[in-house]
């Protein structure tokens, strides 16, 4: 079973779209939904700094766009072998998650929304979480290692939220700069503190003015129900109908991130392979901790593709 996971805030980096578009029609795709963001797209995966693209309502239609340019790359020539039941029919992926605004784009790609409401969506999604940010100065920083419940208890006491519970000895802090700080001076034992490259406390209540502005617009997105299974960071559940998708990913605004159960989740469907879309690396990295003894292929760039292609082909059911 094959999955496909989309990253989320902080996974990019400058220059990482730059290969990406030199594969035919993918700056025509990026152009089309510059003008549904109101950004240039290709100008910021290719010649923005890290501080540019660290603009939360930036990097989120990014990120977005980046995943679904190399989905449909990675899947536009994939058809069922002879012999399959459905020979000849385009191949599609068993299952799809995302992490925080990689959730959108894994809904698009489940079908539950057309690439261009997803990525409006996104783009007021990260206007709204960045005005939210705005109000107080928030970040978050991950905990690596140290005992799981000593570091919820630490985080707890210096009045800080666990915005992402990644899995694999990874945890998220989110809150205030001042108690971060506090938190950095007195960290939880045997854990590495790491400041993450965002502009706010996402996943906490600090976002919640961002809710109410998703609210009035999810609830007019035209929805389908997902066609493979996408499962939802809430609590790692797979969703079987789109306004509940819809529905959860304006809360997820303002929750933590609970990707640790996204990943319980994939090893009881029995996900035998996880391909990770651009900018890559930081999904597959916290499966290769957690999930042992599946297939793993990190899009980082269009080098990638045939690795992914072939890793695809070999877990068609």
């Amino acid at each position: 079973m094959i999955l496909l996971a989309s990253p989320g805030q902080g996974a990019q980096s400058p220059g990482f779209l730059q290969p990406w578009l030199e594969i035919p029609g993918v700056a025509d795709r990026l152009a089309w939904w510059s003008a549904v963001t109101g950004l240039d797209l290709v100008r910021y995966g290719t010649e923005a700094d890290a501080e540019e693209i660290r603009d939360t309502a930036v990097a989120q239609p990014l990120l977005v766009a980046a995943a679904l340019a190399a989905h449909d790359v990675l899947f536009e020539d994939l058809v069922r072998p002879e012999g399959h039941p459905y020979a000849g029919g385009p191949i599609r992926p068993d299952a799809v998650a995302g992490h925080s605004v990689g959730e959108l784009a894994a809904g698009a790609i489940a079908g539950v929304m057309s690439p261009e409401a997803a990525l409006v969506l996104v783009r007021e999604r990260g206007r709204a979480m960045a005005d939210a940010a705005a109000v107080t100065e928030t970040g978050m920083t991950a905990v690596l290692g140290g005992d799981a419940d000593e570091v919820l208890a630490s985080i707890d006491k210096h009045g800080l939220t666990p915005a992402n519970v990644n899995g694999a000895g990874q945890i998220v802090a989110a809150g205030t700069m001042e108690r971060l700080a506090e938190f950095a001076d007195e960290p939880p034992a045997k854990a590495r503190l790491r400041p993450l490259s965002v502009a706010g406390a996402f996943h906490t209540p600090h976002m919640a003015p961002a809710v109410d502005t998703l609210r009035r617009l999810a609830s007019g997105v035209p929805v389908a129900d997902p066609g493979p299974r996408l499962l939802q960071n809430r609590d790692g559940a797979v969703v079987t109908s789109g306004r509940d998708f819809a529905d959860r990913i304006v809360e997820q605004v303002s929750t933590p991130v609970r990707w640790d159960s996204c990943m319980d989740t994939m090893r009881e469907l029995g996900v035998t392979a996880i391909i990770e879309l651009p900018p890559a690396g930081t999904l597959t990295g916290l499966a290769r901790r957690e999930l042992k003894g599946i297939d793993l292929v990190a899009c980082k760039t269009p080098a990638d593709l045939d690795k992914a292609r072939e890793l695809i082909k070999a877990n068609q059911a």
